[in-house]
């Protein structure tokens, strides 16, 4: 659940890494093209699906920050500051430029599982909307169990059931549990987000549990996480690759951009004129607070930003302007 808005994986330094690469890529062979400042039907970048980011990160190169701190020291500042664990990938596509912050280490997923549980039904059970158009019948039981349910759980909606197409919206662009559940009840369950993940080139991030028990998000747990690195790749993958058809790219995009959930994040800490095509996730336990997408400035192409945290204490509480300030300063390096 997401109304806004673990432990580590493989052990990696806390500094904050950039490279910058010629020609950005997504994997061998694929080259990104320049495009105008706002995604259309004609502006998917020639990206390799499936394919991960071509970039070396070196672990003694560290970015300045605006005032000469180090951008890793101004991190670490943000993860004293709130108590939390911090993890951040970015890639700009113009310039080839990378940060990574505790980029491979692992983070619950919360609610950003639902950008994937949209591109997965478009990928594999949509034929020509066909599938979309499928009225699902439930009861106001079922998704009031799953917690958070704004959209499904209205009397209307009970009344009449949802099309696909619906349920794939309020799951992303609203967060709704509901929706997000019953999406992955036709997908034959939470593995086949894990499935999905690995066939698009992601061997880290994984879907063990439904809604709401997804999200507890306890430090030792492996289950239901990512890392920022994976799931940013991931997001490009689906948004600006070729993962997805370039129709059910276009409408996993649209549902993005419609995103009601990141104002007190993304979009609190990006410039107005930003264009954002962006998924959150978030949970009462642990004060998770995610935000993933790819953002396009006015004017030049598209920056991929993945940002989560986590705190250490059990009742957290989330923090918001974490992932609003965090994104901040990685927008202000690379741009």
């Amino acid at each position: 659940m997401d109304t806004t808005g673990s432990r580590s994986g493989p052990s990696s330094s806390s500094s904050a890494s950039t490279s910058s690469s010629t020609g950005s890529s997504f994997g061998p062979g694929s080259r990104v093209a320049r495009f105008s400042s706002r995604p259309s039907r004609r502006t998917a970048l020639a990206l390799g699906a499936g394919a991960a980011l071509a970039v070396t990160v070196p672990t003694a190169a560290h970015a300045s920050a605006p005032g000469g701190e180090s951008l890793a020291g101004q991190l670490g500042d943000l993860e004293r500051e709130y108590s939390a664990r911090l993890g951040v990938f970015a890639h700009d596509t113009a310039t080839g430029r990378t940060v990574a912050y505790r980029a491979d280490e692992r983070f619950p997923m919360c609610s950003v599982f639902k950008m994937l549980t949209a591109a997965a039904v478009l990928r594999d059970l949509d034929r020509d909307g066909e599938f979309l158009a499928r009225r699902i019948r439930y009861t106001k039981e079922y998704v009031t169990a799953a917690g958070y349910a704004p959209i499904t759980s209205t009397d209307e909606n009970v009344a009449n059931g949802m099309t696909v197409e619906e349920l794939c919206s309020a799951a992303v662009s609203q967060s709704d549990n509901g929706a997000a559940n019953l999406l992955l009840r036709e997908l034959g369950g939470p593995a086949a987000i894990t499935r999905f993940c690995r066939s698009t080139g992601d061997r880290i991030t994984r879907l063990d549990r439904w809604e709401p028990e997804l999200n507890s998000a306890e430090p030792w747990r492996k289950t239901d996480t990512t890392s920022p690195r994976a799931i940013g790749q991931t997001g490009a993958r689906l948004v600006i690759g070729r993962a997805l058809p370039a129709e059910d790219r276009e409408r996993l995009t649209g549902w993005l951009i419609a995103n009601t959930t990141n104002t007190e994040r993304f979009r609190a800490g990006l410039p107005s004129d930003w264009t954002l095509a962006d998924k959150t996730g978030g949970g009462s336990q642990y004060g998770v607070a995610n935000d993933v997408g790819v953002v396009w400035p006015p004017g030049r192409p598209p920056l991929v930003l993945s940002v989560l945290s986590t705190k250490y204490a059990a009742d957290g509480p989330t923090e918001n302007p974490l992932v609003a300030r965090a994104a901040a300063l990685v927008a202000a390096e690379l741009t």
